[in-house]
């Protein structure tokens, strides 16, 4: 974990580079295009507001990168006055049948990577790529996707153990980021699999966004936070509405910016600065202007803290 000395203002918080996908705008991947592309790119973020990003795997794949092309990219960063907040792969799961040992390699090329950058967390998960119904449905997550075999879950412990072990050596974390119906996949079974692994570098990611749009029963979310906030090291923050009729049994959910959805993040964010937590922020959004969105979520989430670290019935 970081500094407890961190201020609202110094707080690792960063946007998601989601909204930009990974190709530039001719259509070559982005790992190819020139660093002008990649500037243009961050400045859109840097004219909000603000001024940390996460490279997201599904942007730009560092792990992909030259040595030459990665101080390109240092370059650039430096050029618009932005830094890193953390790093995150995404659908790029340690035990994926086809990729796994590939992208085991990857993750620990992020490790490798992300002190250079300043990077304290590198998150990662057991997400894989969607089905062709997820690609096609008005909203992924309204289509079956993948589900982790429970018979590659030991595999799965001990790949995440060996990217604790690394990452330990170089100071830094991992973060297992909460995902439906993976290993990680509910608050117990995130916790249990945390349990499970059992290193002191290894901690979860409470992205309970990724729970709360989906169509089916899930826990209430004051009771999930309560039980994986105290193993948090990092944090993709998004939020969604949501609503039940249980005269049809049919659910409705839609992306909406943090202070607007289902989820009462001040409330959550004041209980995690309760708990202790001090690790980087992500903010993230689907749909419509998610930049735009994404940079009035990184806002709030600073008012938030601002307000949780100067009121002093708050003992941390």
């Amino acid at each position: 974990m970081m500094s407890t000395t961190l201020t609202a203002e110094t707080w690792p918080v960063g946007a998601n580079m989601l909204a930009f996908g990974n190709r530039a705008p001719d259509g070559s991947p982005l790992v190819d295009a020139s660093s002008l592309v990649w500037a243009a790119q961050l400045r859109q973020v840097k004219e909000l507001g603000v001024d940390q990003v996460d490279p997201t795997d599904a942007w730009l794949c560092l792990a992909k990168l030259s040595d030459d092309r990665l101080e390109e990219f240092r370059g650039v960063l430096d050029g618009e006055g932005m830094s890193l907040s953390s790093i995150s792969l995404t659908r790029n799961s340690v035990v994926d049948r086809g990729r796994g040992e590939e992208n085991l390699r990857d993750a620990h090329r992020f490790i490798d990577i992300a002190p250079s950058f300043g990077v304290g967390v590198v998150n990662t998960g057991f997400m894989q790529d969607l089905t062709p119904e997820q690609a096609t449905a008005t909203w992924f997550w309204l289509a079956e996707g993948h589900r982790d075999d429970p018979a590659l879950r030991d595999l799965a412990i001990d790949r995440i153990r060996e990217l604790g072990d690394h990452a330990a050596r170089l100071g830094i974390q991992v973060s297992l980021e909460m995902y439906e119906d993976t290993y990680v996949g509910t608050a117990d079974e995130a916790v249990a699999f945390l349990q499970d692994v059992d290193h002191a570098s290894v901690g979860l990611n409470p992205d309970i966004g990724n729970l709360i749009r989906l169509h089916r029963e899930i826990e209430p979310w004051e009771d999930m936070f309560e039980k994986v906030l105290p193993h948090a090291n990092f944090w993709h923050i998004k939020n969604y509405t949501r609503d039940f009729d249980p005269a049809t049994g049919a659910y409705a959910t839609a992306p909406m910016p943090l202070k607007y959805g289902y989820v009462n993040y001040r409330k959550v964010i004041r209980r995690a600065v309760e708990l202790g937590y001090d690790g980087p922020f992500c903010c993230e959004h689907y749909g419509s202007d998610s930049l735009g969105v994404v940079a009035e979520n990184v806002q709030y989430v600073r008012q938030v803290l601002g307000s949780a670290l100067n009121d002093p019935t708050i003992s941390r």
